[in-house]
Protein backbone atom coordinates (compact mmCIF):
# COMPACT_ATOMS: atom_id res chain seq x y z
CA UNK A 1 0.00 0.00 0.00
CA UNK A 2 1.74 3.30 -1.55
CA UNK A 3 1.41 6.04 1.39
CA UNK A 4 3.19 8.97 1.94
CA UNK A 5 3.08 10.61 5.63
CA UNK A 6 3.71 14.11 6.49
CA UNK A 7 3.87 15.55 10.65
CA UNK A 8 2.51 18.69 12.26
CA UNK A 9 2.97 19.42 15.84
CA UNK A 10 0.23 18.48 18.22
CA UNK A 11 -0.21 22.27 19.09
CA UNK A 12 -0.76 22.95 15.51
CA UNK A 13 -4.17 20.69 15.45
CA UNK A 14 -6.12 22.55 17.93
CA UNK A 15 -7.73 19.22 19.33
CA UNK A 16 -5.38 19.00 22.19
CA UNK A 17 -4.99 19.91 25.71
CA UNK A 18 -2.60 22.50 27.69
CA UNK A 19 -1.71 20.00 29.80
CA UNK A 20 -0.99 17.41 26.96
CA UNK A 21 0.90 20.11 24.80
CA UNK A 22 3.19 21.21 27.51
CA UNK A 23 4.14 17.80 28.61
CA UNK A 24 5.23 17.83 25.06
CA UNK A 25 6.91 20.47 25.19
CA UNK A 26 8.43 19.82 28.31
CA UNK A 27 6.84 22.02 30.67
CA UNK A 28 9.34 22.53 33.61
CA UNK A 29 5.59 22.43 35.60
CA UNK A 30 4.92 19.13 34.85
CA UNK A 31 8.56 17.75 36.36
CA UNK A 32 7.38 16.64 39.60
CA UNK A 33 4.61 14.57 38.31
CA UNK A 34 6.88 12.15 36.62
CA UNK A 35 10.13 10.71 36.36
CA UNK A 36 11.50 12.34 33.13
CA UNK A 37 9.86 13.35 29.71
CA UNK A 38 10.45 10.41 26.57
CA UNK A 39 14.07 10.26 25.74
CA UNK A 40 16.86 7.69 25.00
CA UNK A 41 18.46 8.66 28.40
CA UNK A 42 15.18 8.59 30.35
CA UNK A 43 14.76 4.81 28.71
CA UNK A 44 18.21 4.06 29.52
CA UNK A 45 16.88 5.15 33.47
CA UNK A 46 13.30 3.71 33.41
CA UNK A 47 14.95 0.49 32.94
CA UNK A 48 17.67 0.85 35.46
CA UNK A 49 14.80 1.50 37.73
CA UNK A 50 13.00 -1.43 36.39
CA UNK A 51 16.10 -3.77 37.20
CA UNK A 52 16.09 -2.61 41.14
CA UNK A 53 12.28 -3.72 41.54
CA UNK A 54 11.18 -7.54 40.26
CA UNK A 55 7.74 -8.77 39.20
CA UNK A 56 6.95 -12.63 39.80
CA UNK A 57 7.74 -13.48 36.18
CA UNK A 58 6.86 -17.14 36.34
CA UNK A 59 3.64 -16.48 37.76
CA UNK A 60 3.52 -13.89 34.55
CA UNK A 61 4.31 -16.45 31.89
CA UNK A 62 1.92 -18.78 34.10
CA UNK A 63 -0.76 -16.66 33.56
CA UNK A 64 0.12 -15.94 30.10
CA UNK A 65 0.47 -19.84 28.73
CA UNK A 66 -3.21 -20.71 30.26
CA UNK A 67 -4.94 -17.32 28.63
CA UNK A 68 -3.23 -18.56 25.38
CA UNK A 69 -4.22 -21.93 25.39
CA UNK A 70 -7.34 -22.11 23.47
CA UNK A 71 -5.62 -19.27 21.04
CA UNK A 72 -3.48 -20.57 18.24
CA UNK A 73 -1.06 -17.76 17.84
CA UNK A 74 1.86 -17.10 16.25
CA UNK A 75 5.71 -17.99 16.84
CA UNK A 76 7.12 -15.35 17.27
CA UNK A 77 4.20 -14.21 20.58
CA UNK A 78 4.90 -17.58 21.87
CA UNK A 79 8.62 -16.79 21.52
CA UNK A 80 7.77 -13.10 23.13
CA UNK A 81 5.87 -15.02 26.37
CA UNK A 82 8.81 -17.35 26.88
CA UNK A 83 11.11 -14.06 27.27
CA UNK A 84 9.12 -12.64 29.31
CA UNK A 85 11.02 -15.11 32.20
CA UNK A 86 14.41 -13.39 31.71
CA UNK A 87 15.71 -10.94 33.89
CA UNK A 88 16.97 -8.88 30.56
CA UNK A 89 12.97 -8.66 29.29
CA UNK A 90 10.59 -5.69 29.60
CA UNK A 91 7.61 -4.82 28.59
CA UNK A 92 6.39 -1.58 26.14
CA UNK A 93 2.39 -1.01 27.40
CA UNK A 94 -0.44 0.44 25.68
CA UNK A 95 -3.58 0.12 27.64
CA UNK A 96 -7.31 -0.06 26.36
CA UNK A 97 -10.41 -1.42 27.10
CA UNK A 98 -12.22 -4.15 25.11
CA UNK A 99 -14.71 -1.99 22.56
CA UNK A 100 -16.65 -4.38 20.56
CA UNK A 101 -15.19 -4.55 17.41
CA UNK A 102 -12.08 -2.29 18.79
CA UNK A 103 -14.25 0.85 18.89
CA UNK A 104 -12.36 4.03 17.44
CA UNK A 105 -9.53 3.28 15.25
CA UNK A 106 -6.72 5.13 18.14
CA UNK A 107 -7.37 1.71 19.38
CA UNK A 108 -5.16 0.17 16.37
CA UNK A 109 -2.83 3.06 16.23
CA UNK A 110 -1.91 2.66 19.66
CA UNK A 111 -0.79 -1.04 19.47
CA UNK A 112 1.00 -0.79 16.53
CA UNK A 113 2.67 2.22 18.62
CA UNK A 114 3.78 -0.13 21.15
CA UNK A 115 5.12 -2.69 18.60
CA UNK A 116 7.18 0.19 17.08
CA UNK A 117 8.36 1.54 20.08
CA UNK A 118 9.50 -1.69 21.40
CA UNK A 119 11.57 -2.52 18.38
CA UNK A 120 13.40 0.74 18.59
CA UNK A 121 14.17 0.30 22.15
CA UNK A 122 16.19 -3.29 20.77
CA UNK A 123 17.87 -0.76 18.38
CA UNK A 124 18.77 1.49 21.23
CA UNK A 125 19.31 -1.60 24.03
CA UNK A 126 20.56 -4.41 22.07
CA UNK A 127 21.46 -6.75 25.12
CA UNK A 128 17.76 -6.39 26.25
CA UNK A 129 14.73 -8.11 25.21
CA UNK A 130 11.21 -5.73 24.78
CA UNK A 131 8.12 -7.06 24.31
CA UNK A 132 4.88 -4.93 23.28
CA UNK A 133 1.90 -5.52 25.03
CA UNK A 134 -1.95 -4.90 25.23
CA UNK A 135 -2.87 -4.58 28.42
CA UNK A 136 -7.10 -5.41 27.99
CA UNK A 137 -9.09 -2.63 30.52
CA UNK A 138 -11.51 -5.92 30.55
CA UNK A 139 -13.03 -5.00 33.89
CA UNK A 140 -14.75 -1.70 33.37
CA UNK A 141 -18.28 -1.54 32.81
CA UNK A 142 -19.15 1.49 31.38
CA UNK A 143 -20.87 -0.50 28.29
CA UNK A 144 -22.39 3.01 27.23
CA UNK A 145 -19.14 3.63 25.98
CA UNK A 146 -17.85 0.17 24.90
CA UNK A 147 -20.90 -0.51 23.82
CA UNK A 148 -20.57 1.39 20.24
CA UNK A 149 -18.84 1.47 17.65
CA UNK A 150 -19.16 3.89 14.46
CA UNK A 151 -19.03 2.08 10.58
CA UNK A 152 -18.50 4.64 8.15
CA UNK A 153 -20.21 7.21 9.74
CA UNK A 154 -22.95 5.13 11.09
CA UNK A 155 -23.54 4.28 14.96
CA UNK A 156 -24.11 1.11 15.82
CA UNK A 157 -25.13 0.57 19.56
CA UNK A 158 -25.33 -3.09 21.37
CA UNK A 159 -28.40 -2.94 23.68
CA UNK A 160 -27.71 -5.91 25.71
CA UNK A 161 -29.65 -6.17 28.75
CA UNK A 162 -26.10 -7.78 30.49
CA UNK A 163 -24.47 -5.66 33.34
CA UNK A 164 -21.22 -5.84 34.72
CA UNK A 165 -17.41 -6.12 33.49
CA UNK A 166 -18.06 -5.48 29.13
CA UNK A 167 -14.95 -8.49 29.19
CA UNK A 168 -17.05 -10.62 31.04
CA UNK A 169 -20.42 -10.18 28.72
CA UNK A 170 -21.46 -12.77 26.19
CA UNK A 171 -21.78 -12.20 22.53
CA UNK A 172 -25.60 -12.22 21.91
CA UNK A 173 -27.82 -12.20 18.65
CA UNK A 174 -28.18 -8.40 19.48
CA UNK A 175 -24.64 -8.20 18.77
CA UNK A 176 -24.24 -10.57 15.63
CA UNK A 177 -27.04 -8.35 14.55
CA UNK A 178 -24.66 -5.40 14.60
CA UNK A 179 -22.21 -7.63 12.68
CA UNK A 180 -24.36 -8.56 9.70
CA UNK A 181 -25.29 -4.59 9.19
CA UNK A 182 -21.13 -4.40 9.36
CA UNK A 183 -21.31 -7.04 6.79
CA UNK A 184 -23.43 -5.39 4.48
CA UNK A 185 -21.33 -2.07 4.57
CA UNK A 186 -18.17 -3.68 3.94
CA UNK A 187 -18.83 -6.55 2.76
CA UNK A 188 -18.43 -5.61 -0.93
CA UNK A 189 -14.95 -3.94 -0.51
CA UNK A 190 -11.96 -6.18 -1.54
CA UNK A 191 -11.01 -8.22 1.81
CA UNK A 192 -14.62 -6.99 3.38
CA UNK A 193 -15.39 -10.93 3.33
CA UNK A 194 -12.20 -11.53 5.18
CA UNK A 195 -12.32 -9.57 7.88
CA UNK A 196 -16.50 -10.18 8.67
CA UNK A 197 -15.49 -14.07 8.55
CA UNK A 198 -12.65 -12.91 11.13
CA UNK A 199 -15.30 -11.08 13.35
CA UNK A 200 -17.59 -14.16 13.08
CA UNK A 201 -14.87 -16.88 14.13
CA UNK A 202 -14.22 -14.49 16.93
CA UNK A 203 -17.77 -12.91 17.99
CA UNK A 204 -19.42 -16.61 18.32
CA UNK A 205 -22.92 -16.40 20.45
CA UNK A 206 -21.62 -17.50 23.94
CA UNK A 207 -18.29 -16.30 23.65
CA UNK A 208 -16.99 -13.41 26.48
CA UNK A 209 -16.27 -9.97 24.69
CA UNK A 210 -12.91 -10.09 26.30
CA UNK A 211 -12.33 -13.50 24.90
CA UNK A 212 -13.34 -12.37 21.47
CA UNK A 213 -11.11 -9.26 21.50
CA UNK A 214 -7.92 -11.31 22.28
CA UNK A 215 -8.67 -13.45 19.17
CA UNK A 216 -9.40 -10.48 16.71
CA UNK A 217 -6.23 -8.19 18.50
CA UNK A 218 -4.22 -11.47 18.01
CA UNK A 219 -5.15 -12.35 14.27
CA UNK A 220 -4.35 -8.74 13.81
CA UNK A 221 -0.69 -8.56 15.45
CA UNK A 222 0.18 -11.81 16.36
CA UNK A 223 2.78 -11.52 13.44
CA UNK A 224 4.44 -8.48 15.09
CA UNK A 225 5.06 -10.49 18.40
CA UNK A 226 2.37 -8.75 20.40
CA UNK A 227 0.97 -10.28 23.87
CA UNK A 228 -2.22 -9.16 24.47
CA UNK A 229 -2.79 -9.48 28.64
CA UNK A 230 -6.19 -10.01 30.36
CA UNK A 231 -5.68 -8.84 33.53
CA UNK A 232 -9.40 -10.52 35.58
CA UNK A 233 -7.42 -13.56 36.16
CA UNK A 234 -6.60 -15.01 40.16
CA UNK A 235 -3.34 -15.99 39.20
CA UNK A 236 -2.78 -12.42 38.14
CA UNK A 237 -4.26 -10.36 40.85
CA UNK A 238 -2.88 -12.76 44.03
CA UNK A 239 -0.23 -10.39 42.95
CA UNK A 240 -1.83 -7.40 44.25
CA UNK A 241 -3.18 -8.76 47.88
CA UNK A 242 -1.25 -7.18 50.10
CA UNK A 243 -2.67 -3.69 47.90
CA UNK A 244 -6.10 -4.93 47.92
CA UNK A 245 -5.96 -5.08 51.57
CA UNK A 246 -4.18 -1.87 52.49
CA UNK A 247 -6.64 0.11 50.20
CA UNK A 248 -9.36 -1.93 51.89
CA UNK A 249 -8.08 -0.97 55.44
CA UNK A 250 -6.49 2.17 55.34
CA UNK A 251 -7.68 4.06 51.85
CA UNK A 252 -4.45 5.18 51.23
CA UNK A 253 -4.23 6.14 47.66
CA UNK A 254 -7.10 8.72 48.25
CA UNK A 255 -5.22 11.14 49.94
CA UNK A 256 -1.63 10.74 47.99
CA UNK A 257 -4.12 11.27 44.82
CA UNK A 258 -5.75 14.57 46.28
CA UNK A 259 -2.76 16.00 46.72
CA UNK A 260 -1.13 15.44 43.80
CA UNK A 261 -4.75 16.99 42.23
CA UNK A 262 -4.33 19.98 44.40
CA UNK A 263 -0.74 20.77 42.67
CA UNK A 264 -1.81 20.16 39.70
CA UNK A 265 -4.45 22.65 39.43
CA UNK A 266 -2.48 24.97 41.10
CA UNK A 267 -0.24 24.59 38.34
CA UNK A 268 -3.34 25.81 36.32
CA UNK A 269 -4.50 22.34 35.13
CA UNK A 270 -7.24 20.32 35.12
CA UNK A 271 -7.69 17.22 37.00
CA UNK A 272 -8.36 13.83 34.58
CA UNK A 273 -9.65 11.61 37.38
CA UNK A 274 -11.38 12.03 40.90
CA UNK A 275 -10.23 9.34 43.71
CA UNK A 276 -12.96 7.50 45.78
CA UNK A 277 -11.56 6.92 49.69
CA UNK A 278 -11.79 3.40 48.52
CA UNK A 279 -10.67 2.89 45.07
CA UNK A 280 -11.85 -0.68 44.53
CA UNK A 281 -14.72 -2.69 42.91
CA UNK A 282 -16.07 -5.60 43.53
CA UNK A 283 -16.26 -7.91 40.42
CA UNK A 284 -18.99 -10.60 40.42
CA UNK A 285 -20.69 -11.95 36.96
CA UNK A 286 -23.62 -9.95 38.10
CA UNK A 287 -22.05 -6.90 38.51
CA UNK A 288 -19.13 -4.75 39.41
CA UNK A 289 -20.07 -2.84 42.95
CA UNK A 290 -18.18 0.06 44.42
CA UNK A 291 -16.49 -0.64 47.66
CA UNK A 292 -17.45 1.95 50.65
CA UNK A 293 -17.30 1.29 54.31
CA UNK A 294 -19.64 1.65 56.94
CA UNK A 295 -18.07 1.58 59.96
CA UNK A 296 -16.92 -1.98 60.67
CA UNK A 297 -18.39 -3.30 57.55
CA UNK A 298 -17.63 -2.80 54.01
CA UNK A 299 -20.39 -3.14 51.89
CA UNK A 300 -20.59 -4.39 47.75
CA UNK A 301 -23.14 -0.81 47.07
CA UNK A 302 -26.39 -1.89 45.18
CA UNK A 303 -25.51 -5.50 45.99
CA UNK A 304 -25.97 -8.28 48.48
CA UNK A 305 -22.44 -8.47 49.40
CA UNK A 306 -21.57 -6.74 53.02
CA UNK A 307 -18.58 -8.04 54.76
CA UNK A 308 -16.44 -7.74 57.94
CA UNK A 309 -12.91 -7.15 58.33
CA UNK A 310 -12.45 -10.79 58.87
CA UNK A 311 -14.24 -11.69 56.25
CA UNK A 312 -13.26 -9.33 53.78
CA UNK A 313 -9.81 -10.35 54.16
CA UNK A 314 -10.22 -14.38 53.69
CA UNK A 315 -12.10 -12.73 50.43
CA UNK A 316 -9.10 -11.19 49.30
CA UNK A 317 -6.78 -14.16 50.03
CA UNK A 318 -9.37 -16.46 48.44
CA UNK A 319 -10.60 -14.77 46.08
CA UNK A 320 -8.15 -11.65 44.70
CA UNK A 321 -9.86 -11.46 41.48
CA UNK A 322 -12.97 -10.51 42.48
CA UNK A 323 -11.36 -6.88 43.28
CA UNK A 324 -11.09 -4.44 40.71
CA UNK A 325 -9.07 -1.84 40.58
CA UNK A 326 -10.46 1.43 39.44
CA UNK A 327 -8.40 3.91 37.42
CA UNK A 328 -6.83 5.29 40.23
CA UNK A 329 -4.88 1.52 40.91
CA UNK A 330 -5.09 -0.18 37.85
CA UNK A 331 -1.85 1.84 36.53
CA UNK A 332 -0.27 0.25 39.87
CA UNK A 333 -1.62 -2.91 39.60
CA UNK A 334 -0.46 -2.83 36.04
CA UNK A 335 2.86 -2.08 36.42
CA UNK A 336 3.14 -4.87 39.77
CA UNK A 337 2.45 -7.44 37.16
CA UNK A 338 4.52 -6.46 33.94
CA UNK A 339 8.55 -5.42 33.74
CA UNK A 340 7.22 -2.19 32.18
CA UNK A 341 9.75 0.12 31.16
CA UNK A 342 7.01 2.44 28.92
CA UNK A 343 3.40 3.30 28.98
CA UNK A 344 1.78 4.54 25.66
CA UNK A 345 -1.76 6.56 26.07
CA UNK A 346 -3.68 9.08 24.88
CA UNK A 347 -4.20 12.61 26.04
CA UNK A 348 -6.36 11.91 29.22
CA UNK A 349 -4.79 8.69 30.05
CA UNK A 350 -1.51 10.81 30.30
CA UNK A 351 -3.74 13.16 32.82
CA UNK A 352 -4.27 11.00 35.28
CA UNK A 353 -1.34 8.98 34.81
CA UNK A 354 0.56 12.31 36.24
CA UNK A 355 -1.88 12.41 39.52
CA UNK A 356 -0.45 8.50 40.13
CA UNK A 357 3.19 9.32 40.74
CA UNK A 358 2.84 9.38 44.49
CA UNK A 359 1.20 6.27 44.77
CA UNK A 360 3.88 4.49 42.92
CA UNK A 361 6.31 5.90 45.11
CA UNK A 362 4.21 4.78 48.18
CA UNK A 363 4.26 1.23 47.39
CA UNK A 364 7.60 1.82 45.65
CA UNK A 365 6.62 0.30 42.39
CA UNK A 366 8.67 2.20 39.32
CA UNK A 367 7.29 4.34 37.73
CA UNK A 368 7.24 3.88 33.48
CA UNK A 369 7.76 6.79 31.17
CA UNK A 370 4.73 8.14 29.56
CA UNK A 371 4.58 8.60 25.93
CA UNK A 372 1.54 10.11 24.23
CA UNK A 373 -0.02 7.60 21.60
CA UNK A 374 0.52 8.03 17.93
CA UNK A 375 -2.23 9.96 15.85
CA UNK A 376 -3.06 9.47 12.05
CA UNK A 377 -5.10 11.43 10.00
CA UNK A 378 -5.89 9.12 7.07
CA UNK A 379 -6.76 10.73 3.36
CA UNK A 380 -7.91 8.33 0.30
CA UNK A 381 -7.05 9.05 -3.06
CA UNK A 382 -10.42 10.38 -3.69
CA UNK A 383 -10.26 12.76 -0.64
CA UNK A 384 -6.43 13.73 -1.69
CA UNK A 385 -7.74 14.96 -5.14
CA UNK A 386 -10.15 16.67 -3.54
CA UNK A 387 -8.09 18.81 -1.19
CA UNK A 388 -5.52 19.44 -4.50
CA UNK A 389 -9.26 20.82 -5.99
CA UNK A 390 -9.58 23.00 -3.25
CA UNK A 391 -6.14 24.23 -3.12
CA UNK A 392 -5.34 23.25 0.51
CA UNK A 393 -2.08 22.79 2.03
CA UNK A 394 -2.87 19.53 4.25
CA UNK A 395 -2.22 20.78 8.02
CA UNK A 396 -4.78 23.74 6.65
CA UNK A 397 -7.26 21.02 6.68
CA UNK A 398 -7.47 20.99 10.74
CA UNK A 399 -8.83 24.92 10.88
CA UNK A 400 -12.54 24.94 10.90
CA UNK A 401 -15.12 24.56 8.20
CA UNK A 402 -16.01 28.40 8.38
CA UNK A 403 -12.40 29.37 8.33
CA UNK A 404 -11.30 26.97 5.33
CA UNK A 405 -14.28 28.81 3.46
CA UNK A 406 -13.43 31.68 4.23
CA UNK A 407 -9.91 31.43 2.98
CA UNK A 408 -10.75 29.63 -0.24
CA UNK A 409 -12.76 32.52 -0.91
CA UNK A 410 -9.97 35.20 -0.43
CA UNK A 411 -8.12 33.14 -2.94
CA UNK A 412 -10.56 32.77 -5.54
CA UNK A 413 -12.94 35.80 -5.07
CA UNK A 414 -12.21 38.76 -8.16
CA UNK A 415 -14.61 40.90 -5.94
CA UNK A 416 -12.95 42.95 -2.61
CA UNK A 417 -14.74 41.57 0.31
CA UNK A 418 -11.99 43.82 3.15
CA UNK A 419 -14.18 46.44 4.51
CA UNK A 420 -11.17 46.99 6.86
CA UNK A 421 -10.14 50.18 4.86
CA UNK A 422 -13.50 51.41 5.42
CA UNK A 423 -14.04 50.68 8.63
CA UNK A 424 -9.89 52.98 9.44
CA UNK A 425 -11.64 55.62 6.78
CA UNK A 426 -14.74 55.52 9.31
CA UNK A 427 -12.77 56.14 12.75
CA UNK A 428 -10.79 58.70 11.75
CA UNK A 429 -13.76 60.51 10.45
CA UNK A 430 -15.24 59.81 13.80
CA UNK A 431 -11.92 60.79 15.62
CA UNK A 432 -12.34 63.93 13.66
CA UNK A 433 -15.98 64.50 14.35
CA UNK A 434 -14.79 64.55 18.08
CA UNK A 435 -12.31 66.57 18.08
CA UNK A 436 -14.63 69.26 16.28
CA UNK A 437 -17.48 68.72 18.60
CA UNK A 438 -14.70 69.03 21.68
CA UNK A 439 -14.21 72.74 21.35
CA UNK A 440 -17.72 73.30 21.44
CA UNK A 441 -19.21 71.02 23.57
CA UNK A 442 -16.91 68.05 25.54
CA UNK A 443 -20.25 66.13 26.60
CA UNK A 444 -21.08 66.08 22.81
CA UNK A 445 -17.72 63.60 22.67
CA UNK A 446 -19.72 60.45 24.35
CA UNK A 447 -22.71 60.63 21.68
CA UNK A 448 -20.37 60.82 18.66
CA UNK A 449 -18.51 57.21 20.55
CA UNK A 450 -22.17 56.00 20.80
CA UNK A 451 -22.44 56.39 17.00
CA UNK A 452 -19.24 55.53 15.95
CA UNK A 453 -19.59 52.29 17.48
CA UNK A 454 -23.29 52.05 15.91
CA UNK A 455 -21.43 52.23 12.79
CA UNK A 456 -18.72 50.31 12.93
CA UNK A 457 -21.14 46.95 13.98
CA UNK A 458 -23.29 47.92 10.47
CA UNK A 459 -19.91 48.02 8.68
CA UNK A 460 -18.57 45.06 10.63
CA UNK A 461 -21.93 43.17 9.88
CA UNK A 462 -22.05 44.43 6.13
CA UNK A 463 -18.57 42.45 5.35
CA UNK A 464 -19.94 39.08 6.67
CA UNK A 465 -23.11 39.80 4.20
CA UNK A 466 -20.56 39.76 1.59
CA UNK A 467 -18.50 37.20 2.57
CA UNK A 468 -22.01 35.01 2.90
CA UNK A 469 -23.08 36.71 -0.39
CA UNK A 470 -19.54 35.29 -2.42
CA UNK A 471 -20.23 31.64 -0.80
CA UNK A 472 -23.38 31.49 -2.56
CA UNK A 473 -21.46 32.40 -5.69
CA UNK A 474 -19.12 29.61 -5.41
CA UNK A 475 -21.91 26.87 -3.48
CA UNK A 476 -19.97 24.11 -4.84
CA UNK A 477 -17.10 24.52 -3.83
CA UNK A 478 -18.41 25.38 -0.59
CA UNK A 479 -19.89 21.88 -0.61
CA UNK A 480 -17.11 20.17 -1.39
CA UNK A 481 -15.15 22.02 1.34
CA UNK A 482 -18.20 20.84 3.92
CA UNK A 483 -18.42 17.34 2.66
CA UNK A 484 -13.90 17.06 2.96
CA UNK A 485 -14.37 18.26 6.67
CA UNK A 486 -17.36 15.87 7.27
CA UNK A 487 -14.95 13.08 5.87
CA UNK A 488 -12.27 13.68 7.63
CA UNK A 489 -13.23 15.50 10.81
CA UNK A 490 -16.44 13.91 11.51
CA UNK A 491 -18.75 15.17 13.98
CA UNK A 492 -16.13 17.80 14.32
CA UNK A 493 -13.77 15.53 16.00
CA UNK A 494 -10.47 14.05 14.85
CA UNK A 495 -11.10 10.62 12.67
CA UNK A 496 -9.13 8.52 14.77
CA UNK A 497 -11.72 9.07 17.57
CA UNK A 498 -14.79 8.37 15.81
CA UNK A 499 -14.85 6.10 13.31
CA UNK A 500 -13.92 2.15 13.31
CA UNK A 501 -10.99 0.25 11.48
CA UNK A 502 -13.20 -2.13 9.83
CA UNK A 503 -14.05 -0.21 6.75
CA UNK A 504 -10.34 0.24 5.50
CA UNK A 505 -9.37 -3.01 6.61
CA UNK A 506 -12.00 -4.17 3.88
CA UNK A 507 -10.29 -1.86 1.21
CA UNK A 508 -7.01 -1.99 2.00
CA UNK A 509 -6.51 -5.56 3.73
CA UNK A 510 -3.26 -6.06 6.27
CA UNK A 511 -1.01 -4.38 3.78
CA UNK A 512 -3.05 -0.99 5.79
CA UNK A 513 -1.85 -2.50 9.13
CA UNK A 514 1.88 -3.02 7.35
CA UNK A 515 1.24 1.06 5.87
CA UNK A 516 0.23 2.47 9.34
CA UNK A 517 3.63 0.78 11.15
CA UNK A 518 5.97 2.14 8.49
CA UNK A 519 4.86 5.63 9.37
CA UNK A 520 4.23 5.03 12.69
CA UNK A 521 6.91 7.23 15.46
CA UNK A 522 8.59 6.06 17.99
CA UNK A 523 9.22 9.20 20.41
CA UNK A 524 8.76 11.83 17.78
CA UNK A 525 5.86 13.17 19.43
CA UNK A 526 4.36 14.59 16.21
CA UNK A 527 0.55 13.99 14.16
CA UNK A 528 0.85 12.09 11.65
CA UNK A 529 -1.05 12.81 8.13
CA UNK A 530 -1.13 9.79 6.01
CA UNK A 531 -1.92 10.11 2.13
CA UNK A 532 -2.87 7.03 0.14
CA UNK A 533 -0.56 7.19 -3.14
Amino acid sequence: MDCRSTTISYAETGFFSKLVVDYLNENGLLKPFCNEFPSEAALKNAIERRKAVTVNRALLVQALTEQYAATATSEKVQEQIRLLQKETTFTIVTAHQPNIFTGPLYFIYKILHAIKLAAYCKQLFPQYDFVPVYYMGSEDADLAELGEVVVNGEKLIWSTGQTGAVGRMKVDHLLLELLGRIEAQVGVLPYGPDIVAQLKAFYKEGASIQEATLQLVNELFADYGLVVVIPDSPLLKSVAKDLFKDELLNGRSSGLVAETAQQLVDAGYKVQAHSREINLFYLTDEGRYRIEREGDHWKAMDSRYLFTRETLLREVDEHPERFSPNVILRPLFQEMILPNVLFIGGGGELAYWLQLKKIFDHYTVPYPLLVLRNSFLFINKKQKELVEKLGFPVPQLFHTSFDLKKQWIEVHTTNNLDVDKTSDALAKNYDSLKKQAALIDSTLVQHISALETVAQKKITELGKKMLRAEKRNHQDAMNQVEKLKNQLFPGGSLQERVENFIPLYARYGKPLMDALYKHSLGLEQQFVILEEG
